[in-house]
């Protein structure tokens, strides 16, 4: 599989660092934005192969990021997996509902992680 650039935006750096390395395992760039707003900035900026997305952030939450992304034409076919303490089934099928393509809920296994982002590449 060739490099991609994945693009986390992740409030946690414990989860960033995991995260991380993770995509460099697979080869991929891997970049982080601490927060929403900043996210939402560079998933511009750098039109990343795929997103990795937490609900919970600050400044603009993921839900509001994912519908940005969903309504702007340079940016709404992104792959998004939203990875999120966020384990209601509402909350999930909100998340699907309005556009990202996979959902997983932490704690999370890095093997499916993995697994899931390659998917998300792969699609």
């Amino acid at each position: 599989m060739a490099s991609s650039r994945i693009l986390l935006i992740e409030d946690d750096e414990i989860t960033a660092n995991l995260v991380r390395f993770l995509v460099e395992r697979q080869g991929h760039e891997f970049h982080w934005a601490e927060n929403g707003t900043t996210g939402l900035d560079m998933v511009r900026e750098l039109r990343p192969d795929a997103l990795i997305l937490d609900v919970l952030l600050p400044f603009l939450d993921g839900f509001s990021l994912l519908y940005e992304l969903r309504a702007n034409p340079e940016t709404a076919n992104i792959p998004v997996l939203m990875l999120t303490g966020k384990t209601r089934e509402n909350d999930v099928v909100q998340a699907l509902e309005m556009g990202a393509n996979d959902y997983l809920s932490k704690p999370f296994q890095p093997a499916e992680l993995t697994a899931r982002m390659n998917r998300l590449l792969r699609a």
